[in-house]
């Protein structure tokens, strides 16, 4: 849900002409949820490098929130044209879920989310064939691996005046958004479903 969300605000961004950051904060009330989308933004430098156009760069972001704790990411991504793949460079998440207990146990937590979030975000999916799977096997069900880890730079921001909320599963629904709004920075394409597949080039 949070995909098909923070894709389409960004689509109602570049309808109205704005920088997908300031469209967001113009909507949003002071609140949790802002936060963490501002020192995301921050934290990235996202100002200034969305306005940088570098050939097979893009930049993107996406926040959330879910089980009453706040998510904000914003990524660098690289396209390779001539294998046609998406690669992630750089994640910076800010993640807010109250008061935190354990600050390494949550830390842990928010990484490897980011990293299972990539799976479905790039390549994770159940291939059926004449009504059987493909791919019902570990060899041939294709997760992360740690070459495709990108540079990971975490913040927990802790609300020690609010009661501790869920830090299972909500860092990891900005992240597909992020990749996929970055990839519209690179190219100018919409993609619409996960796993993220680029368009085929067109022969010239």
């Amino acid at each position: 849900n949070n995909f098909a969300r923070e894709c389409f605000m960004d689509e109602l961004a570049a309808a109205a002409g704005a920088d997908p950051l300031e469209f967001r904060l113009a909507h949003l009330e002071p609140d949790r949820l802002r936060d963490v989308l501002e020192e995301a933004a921050k934290r990235f430098n996202w100002r200034e490098r969305v306005r940088q156009k570098k050939k097979n760069i893009g930049v993107g972001l996406a926040c959330g929130t879910e089980k009453g704790s706040y998510v904000a990411a914003c990524v660098e991504i690289e396209i390779a044209p001539k294998r046609q793949i998406i690669i992630p460079r750089r994640v910076v998440e800010v993640f807010e879920c109250g008061a935190i207990i354990n600050p390494a146990n949550l830390r842990a937590q928010v990484e490897g989310s980011i990293i299972m979030g990539l799976g479905p975000a790039l390549r994770e999916a159940m291939r059926f064939e004449n009504g059987r799977m493909q791919n019902a096997s570990f060899g041939d069900y294709d997760v992360p691996r740690f070459s495709d880890v990108p540079e990971l730079d975490l913040h927990l921001l802790n609300r020690p005046d609010l009661a501790s909320a869920g830090g299972g599963e909500t860092p990891i629904i900005a992240i597909a958004p992020a990749i996929a709004n970055a990839v519209f920075h690179a190219t100018g394409a919409r993609l619409r479903e996960m796993p993220l597949r680029l368009p085929e080039a067109k022969p010239s």
